[in-house]
């Protein structure tokens, strides 16, 4: 399965996760995530994976759950934990918390995927953005800094 998608963010940055995984995030403050080492912490652990952009803007998004994703030896990879299979990517704006949580009504989509591990291929051209999400056997992440794409 694939598509495409028109993300508009005024926070620079678009999110990629399960909203299971980030449940214990509703309570918390609408931009928890601006706090550098909560959004590493997150990603490492493999909830969310938060793609800082540089710039506020519009952003063409496509997305792939197969192998007809845009790859190339530049690509980033990073993992997610799935435990519900339902996943939000959009704008990083729309994330969980405020006691808010992304739904049909935000500018992103809501993916179905099996629950597991998933390793998600990351590549950047200007404004476009690929990113292919593929099963794996693992579920966390060891940066050492935020993901800038």
């Amino acid at each position: 399965m694939n598509g495409r998608l028109q993300v508009f963010t005024d926070t620079a940055a678009l999110c990629l996760y399960d909203l299971a995984a980030l449940k214990h995030r509703v309570e918390d403050t609408p931009d928890w995530w601006c706090i550098a080492e909560d959004e590493l912490a997150e990603v490492n652990a493999g909830n969310c994976l938060f793609l800082n952009l540089g710039e506020d803007g519009q952003y063409e998004v496509q997305w792939s759950l197969d192998d007809s994703g845009k790859e190339v030896e530049t690509a980033l990879v990073y993992q997610i934990h799935v435990p519900s299979g339902t996943v939000y990517l959009g704008a990083a704006d729309d994330v969980t918390g405020g006691e808010l949580e992304p739904d049909e009504s935000c500018g992103g989509v809501l993916l179905q995927l099996e629950p597991g591990n998933y390793a998600c291929i990351v590549l950047r051209e200007n404004k476009q953005i690929w990113i292919t999400i593929k099963p794996s056997l693992q579920s966390e992440n060891s940066l050492s800094g935020l993901i800038r794409i």
